[in-house]
């Protein structure tokens, strides 16, 4: 786990954070009917290219995976929950699909990490929910992030907001420290009890990133290797954010500014 205090490695994650925001931003206003998930993938690779970025997550290979991730971006449509591959079989978007867009740079050596989930077109009342629920569990529990509280406390907060909107927490998967690697330790689970867990302690670097599904919690790996899907086919949504831990409110790096 990377402690980061010293004033110019918060600074350049700061810096950091708002490219990824805006990479992220200048990918959904592309998305409209009729364009391709590889398409988005490539629009995002000359976006971190342009900015003298790197694409922490092409070639990346996590201790699940038999084989290195073979995109820039992970791609996710309706069912896939997350690391779908952009990269191989292409998916067309149509209108009334969600699709999640989840993205690592590094930056002068620093990671950050976010996600959004997006609309295709017109979508129905329920995924408008499930997006606006997953995307208000991550700011539960980015509110309740400070230092001196525990990790359960965020686990807690992101669990009780999807509940209050009757969706379903994804528990297999998690969020995560970042800052100089991809993954860190320790893990920031989407579910838990107030006061257990790791003590959170100022200059911690988490990416927390629910999931919430709109039928069943459970799902299942693909035979690509990578795409999670839900196990029941129903739609799922996945918003993530990069904060730094302060001793007040925890600072989100990766907000649009």
């Amino acid at each position: 786990m990377s402690i980061i205090t010293n004033p110019q490695e918060v600074a350049e994650l700061r810096a950091g954070g708002q490219r990824l925001a805006h990479i992220l931003h200048v990918v959904e206003q592309a998305v409209i009917p009729g364009i391709r998930t590889d398409e988005l993938n490539e629009l995002a690779f000359k976006l971190v290219k342009e900015g003298g970025d790197t694409p922490s997550l092409l070639g990346y290979q996590p201790p699940f995976a038999k084989r290195p991730y073979p995109s820039v971006m992970c791609v996710s449509v309706n069912d896939e929950v997350v690391h779908g591959i952009p990269s191989e079989n292409p998916i067309v978007l149509k209108a009334g699909d969600i699709v999640g867009f989840d993205l690592v740079i590094g930056h002068q050596g620093l990671l950050t990490d976010a996600a959004i989930t997006v609309p295709v077109g017109e979508i129905d009342d329920t995924a408008k929910g499930l997006i606006k629920a997953t995307r208000e569990s991550l700011m539960a529990g980015i509110s309740v992030a400070h230092g001196g509280a525990r990790m359960g406390d965020i686990g807690y907060a992101i669990e009780e907001c999807a509940r209050r909107h009757g969706f379903s927490i994804v528990e297999e998967l998690c969020g995560h420290a970042v800052g100089r690697a991809v993954h860190e330790e320790p893990e920031v689970p989407n579910f838990g009890s107030p006061g257990t867990g790791p003590e959170l302690v100022p200059g911690m670097v988490l990416a927390l990133e629910p999931m919430l599904n709109e039928g069943t919690k459970d799902v299942v790996l693909d035979s690509d290797g990578y795409t999670i899907r839900t196990k029941d086919g129903k739609r799922s949504a996945h918003f993530e954010h990069t904060i730094l831990i302060t001793e007040g409110d925890a600072e989100i790096l990766t907000k649009r500014t």
